[in-house]
């Protein structure tokens, strides 16, 4: 099975081109699973519960701005229990046939979430996290987004910010680098040509 993922500020365009792939691969006859680092998040899914059962939907969660120190200490715990959950739930998809695991935010963009907070997360942390067969960074400015039709309410500063730790982490997590700022169908012919060598292998 493989596990490509999308990386990148809010409203650079991951669940449209994970949806464009989505597509594309499922016309070839291939099984393809999503996943979605928020909305399987253990902590999320006990929020939703106490508000109500609310169902997640992608796009629509509020980001948060703020943390209490011991609020972010529970999101590196719950970020922990979800990498041991996820290799568990990795390893029914691949016994149910599973051929593609797209992923819309990954567990790099929940580290980004945590040390926007302002906290740093443990690199003995961050290495748990399962490697993707590839991983891509939709590289978008902060002003180039307030410029599309969907703006994040967060506004520039939120952006900035998000964006430069994006930046620093990019080589070490091996983001593969695309330009967001693309038209969609561009951006997606890029996204399939850097895909081809994982595309045509099997496993």
């Amino acid at each position: 099975m493989k596990l490509i993922t999308f990386t990148g500020l809010d409203g650079s365009g991951k669940s449209t081109q994970l949806d464009l792939l989505k597509t594309h691969l499922e016309q070839e006859g291939k099984k393809v699973a999503v996943f979605h680092a928020i909305g399987f998040s253990l902590a999320n899914r006990i929020t939703l519960a106490l508000r109500g059962g609310k169902t997640f939907v992608p796009g629509k969660e509020k980001s948060v701005t703020r943390a209490s120190s011991f609020s972010i200490f529970l999101r590196k715990i719950f970020l922990l229990i979800d990498i041991l959950r996820f290799q568990s739930f990795t390893k029914k998809l691949k016994q149910n046939g599973i051929e593609f695991l797209l992923s819309d935010r990954y567990f790099f963009d929940t580290v980004v979430n945590i040390e926007y907070l302002g906290s740093s997360v443990p690199n003995s942390l961050v290495n748990l996290i399962p490697a993707p067969d590839r991983a891509f960074y939709l590289r978008i400015t902060p002003e180039e987004i307030l410029k599309r039709d969907r703006v994040p309410e967060q506004g520039i500063e939120y952006l900035c910010k998000k964006f430069d730790i994006l930046e620093q982490k990019k080589s070490d997590w091996h983001l593969m680098e695309v330009n967001a700022s693309l038209e969609r169908n561009t951006l997606f012919e890029k996204i399939l040509i850097e895909l081809l060598p994982t595309h045509m292998k099997r496993g």
